[in-house]
This record gives structure tokens, C-alpha cells and sequence, in this order.
């Protein structure tokens, strides 16, 4: 495999990170771990190598602007630290099926009665 190839392959496992302590897991909500992609300026995203030699970062001087580094080619829609906060999280589990089993019968109210 290609070095090219090899940076841009996805790097979940079974719809999670698990190189993230604090990552959530995707499975169940319906959103697909996207693979790492390449922007405008040669930095790759999402690969969770947060040093890149094309980086404006680390080309940093007193000439560069600031704004050079906004937008969303500069976020990855999953694998990004901000999925890591407790908002972001919630909003994974309100996408999540519930997980009933084995308390529910899948077409029969078994509680009917009970309360």
C-alpha cells in the first residue's frame, strides 16, 4: 500500500475510536465514520496527527493570516475532539435506537396491565 493509500484509510473500529479515551461511539446512530481527507493545502484531516509539514502552523509567521485556517475544510466530521464533549455525545444518543433487549418483546406490549 501506497503512503498516500495508508493516510487516508478510516481509522474507526467497528464505528468507534478507540485511540480517543473520550470518543464516542457512532454505531447505531446513523452516521458512518468518515475516512481522513485531504484539503485545499495538502493537510490531512481527521487522521488524529495533529502535525502536518503543510500546516499553516507550522509555517507560522508574522505574515500569515490568521483566517487561513477557518472554515470547514480545516474539521472532520467525525473524527474531531469536539465529539468528545458531553453536548456532542448527547446528540449521538438521541440518535441511537434504544437498546431494549431483553426486557421487551419486539411486537407485544408485555407491561400491559402490570402498573
Amino acid at each position: 500500500m501506497d503512503k498516500k493509500a495508508e493516510e487516508l484509510r478510516p481509522l474507526d473500529v467497528d464505528q468507534s475510536l478507540p485511540h480517543q479515551i473520550s470518543a464516542p461511539s457512532f454505531k447505531g446512530t446513523g452516521m458512518e465514520i468518515q475516512p481522513p481527507f485531504k484539503n485545499d493545502y495538502g493537510v490531512v484531516i481527521g487522521d488524529s496527527r495533529y502535525a502536518s509539514p503543510e500546516s499553516p502552523l507550522e509555517n507560522w509567521d508574522e505574515n500569515t493570516d490568521p483566517a487561513i485556517m477557518s472554515g470547514e475544510e480545516w474539521v472532520h466530521p467525525t473524527n474531531d475532539i469536539g465529539w468528545n464533549t458531553a453536548e456532542n455525545q448527547e446528540l449521538l444518543e438521541e440518535k441511537r435506537e434504544p437498546q431494549a433487549y431483553p426486557f421487551m418483546h419486539p411486537s407485544i406490549d408485555v407491561s400491559k396491565g402490570q402498573d
